[in-house]
């Protein structure tokens, strides 16, 4: 299925408009064909133009969910459903990958996503206890330095727009695991950079952040979360540079406590929610994480400190669910994401500075130049909402229109009338 791209432009006004970084009030947006094609007060209308009145509203480029793995186009439908118009997949099988990326290239109905492929592990090392189980098909390993350059130039020619590496020695997870070493690390990202590839390191622990900081990563794909991160930590991470994922939601959805519970029961939220996965959460809720998740060593408060402390010190955040849809664990593609953006606001961002982690931030990081933000010629990628949501973060869950590649998105479609394929 390829969805139609011709639709005739669409006049939102006197809109508020979130730019990506800031609140402008009481303007004009013009949509003609996939782009946004002017901004400003009182513009004209062209011939055969929709037009809406915003008054009361908000208008934010579509949300990007920094870390997600992807394996069925239903979940980039579900993810545009909430709201998030771009995923960036964080590993998994390259045919998977090459896949989603091939659907969303043809369907304004979906998520478009850029995916990672293959991720960098020491051969033993995580995540290879999924193969054991039956949960992934064997995959290439990194056996030391010498191997990286070939490494990377494979993931490159499988399609790979960045590089995930595995930095994990199990301790976190009660499973203890083989960690490359710093200079394999190191040799991963001067590969990938060569090849113009970015590159994001799994990493729960304050040793592992460090030595991934240390090798010059691009990123962080979880903040550290298995104690209080001392000072040394934190400026190391301002000083290179390094952009951070929180990944919170998925944090605490290893607790008792997970952000899905309340998401499931918001009545802005569960009519778009998978049938399927609000049964599993019913399950869940009676299910101790012990039992769900298995030994776990890491605490979503000390994520939330640590990821506020870097940001303070001018770290960007990017808004990240870690969501794969999987059993046993809630945090999934779509509405997780509006519990992560709310744990970003109760860990001390201002709602505004949770938009930013959610649009320019990840944008800018992942050289995402032409969304991200509202502004002529970018691509009209767009959600509109009732309310101010640099004020109040759960607004954004009130969605009035939504808008991927200038076209409309039918949120009222059932779920079951979306082909795979």
């Amino acid at each position: 299925m390829t969805t139609s791209r011709t639709t005739s432009p669409t006049l939102i006004r006197h809109v508020a408009v979130f730019d990506g970084t800031r609140l402008h009030p009481a303007q004009d947006v013009l949509i003609d064909g996939p782009t946004i094609a002017a901004l400003g007060p009182r513009l004209d209308a062209p011939d055969r133009a929709t037009v809406l009145d915003g008054t009361g509203r908000t208008l934010l480029p579509g949300l990007i969910d920094s870390h997600t793995h992807t394996t069925e186009t239903s979940q980039l439908r579900q993810a545009l459903l909430f709201g998030i118009t771009t995923e960036l997949d964080m590993g998994g099988a390259p045919e998977t990958a090459r896949r989603m990326r091939a659907a969303a290239d043809a369907r304004d109905d979906l998520a478009d996503v850029r995916v990672a492929t293959t991720g960098a592990t020491a051969p033993g090392g995580h995540p290879c206890q999924l193969v054991d189980i039956g949960m992934l098909e064997p995959f290439p390993t990194v056996a030391g330095a010498d191997d990286a350059d070939a490494f990377v130039a494979a993931r490159a020619a499988e399609g790979a727009d960045h590089l995930k590496i595995f930095i994990e020695d199990g301790t976190a997870i009660g499973k203890p695991m083989p960690l490359m070493s710093t200079q394999t690390v190191t040799a991963l990202v001067r590969a990938a950079h060569e090849r113009g590839l970015r590159t994001v390191a799994h990493t729960l622990t304050r040793t592992a952040a460090l030595q991934a900081i240390d090798c010059g990563i691009d990123g962080l794909a979880h903040s550290p979360a298995d104690g209080p991160s001392d000072q040394a930590l934190i400026e190391a991470a301002a000083e290179k540079g390094v952009f951070v994922m929180p990944t919170l939601t998925a944090l605490t959805g290893m607790t008792h406590t997970p952000a899905e519970y309340a998401l499931a029961d918001d009545p802005r939220l569960r009519p778009y929610a998978d049938p399927q996965w609000l049964a599993d959460l019913d399950k869940i809720r009676t299910t101790e994480p012990g039992q769900r998740v298995g030994p776990i060593g890491v605490d979503p408060r000390h994520a939330a400190d640590a990821a506020l402390r870097m940001f303070r010190l001018g770290v960007p955040l990017l808004a990240g669910t870690d969501g794969t849809g999987g059993t046993g664990h809630p945090t999934t593609h779509g509405i997780s994401y509006h519990g992560e953006l709310a744990l970003l606001v109760a860990a001390g961002l201002t709602p505004t500075q949770a938009l930013t982690a959610a649009t320019a931030a990840p944008a800018t990081a992942f050289g995402l130049t032409d969304r991200g933000r509202v502004a002529p010629g970018l691509r009209a990628d767009l959600l509109l909402v009732d309310g101010d949501p640099t004020r109040d973060i759960t607004a954004l869950r009130d969605i009035t229109a939504l808008w991927r590649r200038g076209t409309p998105v039918d949120r009222s479609a059932p779920r079951a009338a979306q082909p795979e394929e």
